[in-house]
């Protein structure tokens, strides 16, 4: 089907699809600008409730019923203190829902860091502690993650944390959540040279894209809760011995910009294959900082981390113009939650105006596209396409995801 609206003078967007239908679509009451955040938590009555981060002022988070997936209800959608902050990133683990807040542009500003919510009852969450990490040289926290309840690992800046660049604003933090009344850092770890004081040299930048070292993804899984996998922006991919969380050690490193060009966002490993997906963000429009790759490195030597794949991607040709950013942004990370689906074949990756995309990869070295759905334009778009941010895959086989600006919350049906 096709979407007949027209923005900034760009030809009219079209939905495509193979393999994925939409099931429903919710506007999430015209606030539908989702950032990076998207967790799902099943209720003590067996409702299903999904709970989305906002790419900008002025809503915090917003909670939308979807045990009936044909008719997705919203619940509660909350106000952000003022304009000049996000909630970009969000976790749900049990009944605790763990939401990042970092400040846009002015350095200094508060709150900068991250709230835990009771959420037991999802219509009415209530702030169990606010973790502070506002300070001179800080926006605050980017991206969070928890799966065991008990430790956050996150992107963010810190009171005490003077980059040489203002750039490199954040370090990788360790918070221990075991009292979420009282949350306290228990380890912190950056790019060697990238803190005002290191006796390392100053990093090497990017000639054209210089986005910055800071990290922005940090996954830890249960199956190794030893190990962080960190994706570092222009600092590549790092694996991460955190044995220790006081003192958390490097083991593999990898970097590719330059001659790439940067901005290394997510690093998920399949451990049954010993391999891992690692994606690299667009983050200019009309292909500019073409190209954006998603990765298959083989990372059975933890030491040696080696590229072996890249994800096939439709034509630059088509899509580099199509509107807004077209490449490589975000995965389903195998979430270990109660609510997730988790799979060792099968990708799924979000890459903006591309929509959501499926790989199977059966054979790491030949990664296959078995399935995409790109939603037509949302009304009232900026960029005059959807721009997919982020997907979640729950238990049911569902899979859910959000447009960055206007576009709100698609559900979408898979068959393969």
């Amino acid at each position: 089907m096709a979407d007949a609206s027209m923005s900034r003078g760009r030809q009219a967007d079209q939905t495509l699809s193979l393999n994925m239908k939409l099931v429903s679509h919710h506007d999430m009451g015209g606030y539908g600008g989702m950032g990076e955040g998207m967790g799902m938590q099943k209720t003590k009555d067996g409702r299903r409730v999904i709970w989305l981060g906002h790419e900008a002022a002025p809503k915090n988070f917003t909670a939308i019923d979807v045990t009936d997936p044909k008719n997705p209800k919203m619940i509660i959608q909350t106000e952000l203190p003022h304009s000049k902050m996000r909630s970009n990133s969000l976790e749900v683990c049990g009944d605790r829902l763990y939401v990042a807040h970092q400040i846009r542009g002015e350095r200094g500003l508060t709150p900068a860091g991250f709230d835990i919510w009771d959420i037991s009852t999802p219509g009415n969450p209530k702030k169990l502690s606010h973790f502070d990490r506002s300070g001179p040289h800080s926006l605050g926290v980017h991206c969070v993650w928890i799966a065991d309840g008990e430790y956050v690992h996150m992107s963010s800046g810190a009171p005490d944390f003077q980059p040489r660049d203002p750039k490199d604003h954040q370090c990788y933090q360790i918070v221990d959540v075991r009292d979420p009344t009282k949350p306290v850092e228990a380890g912190r770890w950056w790019y060697p040279g990238q803190k005002e004081g290191d006796k390392e040299p100053p990093l090497k930048r990017h000639p054209k894209f210089d986005s910055g070292y800071r990290p922005h993804n940090i996954q830890v899984y249960p199956q190794r809760p030893d190990r962080a996998y960190c994706s570092y922006i222009d600092g590549g991919l790092w694996i991460l011995d955190i044995s220790d969380k006081s003192r958390p050690k490097p083991l593999g490193h990898f970097n590719y910009s330059p001659p790439f060009n940067g901005f290394t966002h997510t690093v998920m490993p399949l451990f049954s294959r010993g391999i891992a997906i690692v994606t690299d963000e667009c983050v200019r429009d009309d292909g500019e900082d073409w190209p954006k790759p998603t990765w298959v490195f083989d990372i059975r030597d933890e030491s040696n981390p080696v590229p072996i794949a890249t994800l096939p991607l439709p034509p630059i040709e088509v899509f580099g113009k199509r509107g807004g950013r077209y490449g490589s942004h975000n995965l389903y990370e195998n979430y270990p939650g109660e609510c997730s689906w988790r799979s060792e074949d099968i990708v799924l990756a979000t890459f903006f105006n591309g929509g959501v995309r499926a790989y199977d990869l059966s054979n790491p070295f030949q990664p296959r596209e078995v399935a995409y759905f790109v939603p037509g334009a949302p009304r009232l778009s900026p960029k005059g396409a959807v721009q997919i941010n982020d997907v979640y895959w729950d238990d049911r086989g569902l899979v859910f995801i959000g447009d960055r600006f206007t576009g709100g919350l698609y559900i979408l049906e898979l068959n393969i």
